[in-house]
């Protein structure tokens, strides 16, 4: 078992940590050889509250993910979240010298990193910059401009931007851990790569993502991500309405509302009652199912209305924006009784619950195919991508070694040869991610 092939996922969350470790089987599915998982103590609404609790709650997670697998975790690939997020559109253009030349991958980052000049507000950083149609000259819609004549190059990009304090404060917690930050992802686009097929990217397709502080929200069209938001509500605010409206305790209004709960009011019969044991002694108390879920409706359909408003800022009501794949539910808070229908009702569009199994080998734990799991199996799948093209120009070396080895007149030709693996294209992340390292480093 060679480590290299071996990547993890350090899902950060508001209700849990997760760290999961896997590798790809010869077909190609991803086996999960271990996983931990610690309640999140130190986290808010996707950004760190308290860097002690939550150095404390990745080591429990990570300790666990180790025990399981016996294998030693060295660095991590961490999801990003947070009401700190915000998207943008932004259209450019560079100028070529040289018409008569073909496009390169030089050339579109030039444009990228033009993009990520652009001026933000104080305390913010552009964490994402993702092409979407290209335009050379006169010709607009081409999706894959490389190889192509222009000497105009435009794009439209879709810009993440984010607060550079939340950021550096998740990142001072992984390194205190004792962890290399491998790379940041954005949680929602982890999600979609664990729960949507490229089917119904390319059809059109919203990602709703209900996680215990935040509802993140990707969409795509045409295969191509075109608006992300991440709304300040989830699950526990669900939760606190329970607590509140039924006056009973935080871990008694989560209970109800995983056993009991639903977001159909209509569902439950007056005559139907669960007994709260009451605290030291005193009385317990009787809750309808029925004013449960008239609690629950309430909030759901509020966190609804948020994230089907970001749907109709995209452009879903148009011709050319329309969404045909509708939408796929994910995350703890997607399991909630009758969500699917309420969703449906309320956007008109078509709805499903979104499991990560598909990507995971067959014998995989149960568990790991719940909703919840999503984000965690999504930067696993990163991890094991960035992995594979570390791993390709390697096998190029290899291949030449033993070719030299063979062949005493290949030996003159061997240094054209091996001065040819491509380098590897760092990606805007992995940019971010070394900044981030630097400062971390400086900041010791």
């Amino acid at each position: 078992m060679e480590n290299n092939k071996i990547a993890v996922g350090l899902d950060i969350g508001t209700t849990k940590i997760v760290a999961m470790i896997g590798r790809k089987n010869e077909y190609g599915k991803i086996e999960v050889i271990g996983r931990g998982k610690a309640k999140s103590l130190g986290v808010k609404r996707g950004v760190v509250s308290n860097i002690t609790q939550t150095i404390q709650s990745i080591q429990q997670a990570v300790d666990e993910a180790e025990s399981v697998s016996g294998v030693q975790i060295d660095d991590v690939v961490v999801g990003i979240a947070g009401q700190h997020i915000r998207s943008l559109h932004h259209s450019d253009y560079i100028t070529r010298n040289n018409a008569d030349e073909v496009i390169e991958d030089s050339d579109i980052e030039n444009l990228v990193n033009q993009v990520h000049k652009l001026v933000m507000l104080p305390g913010e950083e552009i964490i994402h910059v993702l092409p979407q149609e290209f335009k050379v000259d006169s010709q607009a819609d081409i999706k894959e401009p490389i190889g192509m004549y222009g000497g105009r190059l435009e794009a439209n990009f879709h810009v993440v931007v984010g607060q550079v304090s939340s950021i550096r404060n998740i990142g001072r917690c992984v390194k205190s851990a004792g962890l290399d930050l491998s790379e940041i992802t954005l949680e929602p686009l982890a999600s979609a790569q664990a729960v949507l097929s490229q089917e119904e990217k390319e059809a059109g397709v919203a990602l709703i993502d209900i996680g215990g502080g935040t509802t993140d929200l990707a969409i795509f069209k045409d295969g191509i991500i075109r608006h992300t938001a991440v709304i300040p509500f989830g699950g526990n605010v669900i939760t606190d309405d329970i607590k509140e409206g039924c006056s009973i305790i935080e871990k008694q209004a989560e209970l109800l509302k995983t056993k009991f709960g639903s977001a159909w009011p209509g569902e439950n019969k007056e005559t139907e009652i669960v007994s709260i044991p009451g605290l030291r002694g005193r009385e317990p108390k009787e809750i309808t199912l029925k004013n449960l879920s008239k609690i629950i409706h309430a909030r759901v359909q509020e966190i609804i209305e948020h994230v089907f408003l970001e749907i109709k800022n995209y452009g879903h009501e148009t011709a050319k924006g329309k969404l045909i794949a509708g939408i796929v539910l994910t995350g703890g808070g997607s399991q909630l009784k009758h969500l699917r229908q309420l969703v449906e009702y309320i956007t008109g569009m078509d709805a499903r619950i979104g499991f990560p199994n598909e990507h995971l080998a067959g014998d995989s734990d149960e568990a790991l195919s719940s909703p919840s799991y999503a984000t965690a199996v999504g930067l696993l799948m990163e991890g094991l991508e960035k992995e594979g093209k570390v791993e390709e120009p390697q096998a190029v070396t290899e291949e030449i070694n033993s070719e030299e080895e063979n062949e005493d007149e290949a030996v003159d030709i061997q240094p054209k040869v091996e001065s040819k693996p491509k380098p590897k294209k760092k990606s805007f992340f992995e940019k971010f991610t070394e900044s981030l390292k630097d400062f971390l480093d400086n900041a010791e």
